[in-house]
């Protein structure tokens, strides 16, 4: 079992009133940790701590934050065990899952170390004589990072990755249903020395979460907001950020489509849908929750999904499918398959059964637009087949959700299927690969309902930093009066 604390100006401390609550382990019921409740005066003091830090590390030379980031990377790798162990414990997932988390997290950060002096403006003509005009990116200040369970080490260091290579100071608000996971990244910033208050994390009660987020974003020191999760959760955040005038970036749901035209190479294909479906449950904001064949290949596809689905079995030992994070979960994604079988749809499933958290993936075909699969996004082991004529129908099909995140196009005419993918209405797509695909330095993120703004690289820069314009007057000024 775990005990966390809350990171605030560089000290781990309980809550200001003692209190704490309980996240239970979703296989087996028991209590997997026990961590810090945030009231709302430890909020407010863990802005305090980094608007009093913001100064000196916003002024600290680019090399220095660089050997720092560089530094919480090999501190993140050296607690990977601990990381795993956690993440087990509290969300249920695989152990090669939190092993490809530590290992892509510690590379956001190697990334954002490189990015430390990519920081740049630019010189920018003006028409006043005399006068030398720039376009400068200041860091803005205290940025709040809200993290989800689901990737949770990539998506917690994400969130304060290239903030704090702009030199701003952050404030990681934890999930929780993952409270130790997210703590654990803030303890990779404190062993890797980084000055007190500039990295902070709040964990806090289920039932404290909008009081405690509202807080946070309502401060005057707060400059900036980072949301991954739900749309309907990220509905609510921009909205209370819009009030304060604060820009947020925002990365949210998706019911991302693969499409497959009659050109493609099936075996390629269904390896790629199956990974973008099943991995990690279809627990990642880019799984595949569609897959959008043409008609005259859809049977051999779905013949040959559903053989590759056959050898993946969920289960709480070292499966290839590990459990969902709760045991509701499971049981709200069994229940839309009741709804299509019920509507008519064909479910291949090896085992209907919904053990606690475990639920076997799932093929849906004869998929119609009234059915929960075609409307909701499911965030599970499960995946529905649509059928096309045309690639003006599949295009259409693709972009007939309200989200925008991933995509994937499968064909082996590359230019066809650069002209679907230039279609689809979705901040990401593959051609030839899976819908689930993350690299540091990429610029990640959605639209439509998925979403805007851009994590990642250079991409991030933007939004993490004031652009200001400075000028310089080198001559005398003609002035009218």
């Amino acid at each position: 079992m775990f005990h966390t604390d809350l990171l605030c100006g560089g000290e781990a401390r309980p809550a200001s009133n003692g209190a704490s609550f309980e996240r239970r382990n979703p296989a087996t019921g028991q209590v997997a940790t026990v961590a810090a409740a945030a009231t709302l005066d430890d909020a407010d003091a863990a802005v305090a701590a980094a608007r009093d830090a913001f100064p000196a590390w916003s002024a600290l030379a680019p090399g220095a934050r660089r050997a720092l980031l560089l530094k919480a990377a090999d501190k993140m790798e050296a607690l990977r065990g601990r990381f795993v162990e956690a993440g087990i414990e509290e969300v249920g997932g695989a152990p090669v899952w939190y092993q490809f988390n530590v290992t892509l997290a510690a590379n956001m950060l190697r990334e954002a170390a490189s990015m430390t002096t990519q920081v740049a403006g630019e010189v920018i003509p003006s028409d006043v004589p005399g006068s030398l005009a720039m376009g400068v990116r200041q860091a803005c200040g205290v940025v709040v990072g809200i993290a989800p369970w689901n990737a949770p080490v990539i998506l917690g260091t994400r969130a304060v990755a290239m903030p704090l290579a702009c030199g701003n100071t952050v404030i990681l608000k934890a999930s929780e249903l993952c409270p130790a996971l997210h703590r654990l990244i803030g303890q990779a910033f404190a062993d890797a020395g980084f000055p007190p208050g500039v990295v902070n994390v709040i964990t806090n009660a289920p039932h404290d979460a909008p009081a405690i987020v509202e807080r946070l974003i309502a401060h005057p020191a707060v400059r900036r907001i980072n949301f991954t999760g739900s749309t309907r959760v990220g509905r609510i955040i921009a909205e209370q950020a819009a009030r304060h005038l604060k820009p947020v970036l925002l990365e949210l749901g998706g019911k991302n489509p693969l499409v497959i035209l009659d050109d493609a190479d099936l075996d390629e294909a269904v390896e790629a849908a199956a990974f973008s479906a099943f991995f990690n449950q279809g627990q990642i904001c880019m799984s595949a929750d569609r897959i959008i064949v043409d008609s005259k290949i859809a049977d051999d596809f779905v013949r040959k999904l559903a053989a590759k689905t056959a050898t993946l079995k969920a289960a709480r030992s070292d499966a290839p499918l590990a459990g969902m994070v709760d045991p509701s979960a499971a049981s709200r994604v069994a229940a839309m398959l009741q709804d299509a079988r019920a509507r008519g749809a064909t479910v291949t499933q090896l085992d209907e059964t919904v053990d606690g958290n475990i639920m076997q993936p799932a093929i849906v075909d004869g998929v119609t637009t009234d059915m929960l699969v075609y409307q909701e996004e499911s965030f599970g082991p499960i995946v529905s087949v649509l059928r096309f004529d045309s690639d003006e129908e599949a295009i259409r099909l693709a972009n007939d959700s309200e989200y925008g995140l991933s995509s994937a196009v499968f064909s082996r005419d590359i230019g066809r299927a650069m002209a679907v993918a230039r279609r689809i209405e979705s901040g990401i797509c593959h051609i030839n690969g899976p819908t689930v695909h993350d690299e540091a330095h990429m610029p990640f993120g959605g639209v439509k309902g998925s979403g805007y703004g851009r994590f990642g690289g250079r991409a991030a820069i933007a939004e993490f930093t004031d652009l200001r314009w400075i000028t310089i007057q080198t001559t005398p000024r003609h002035y009218p009066i």
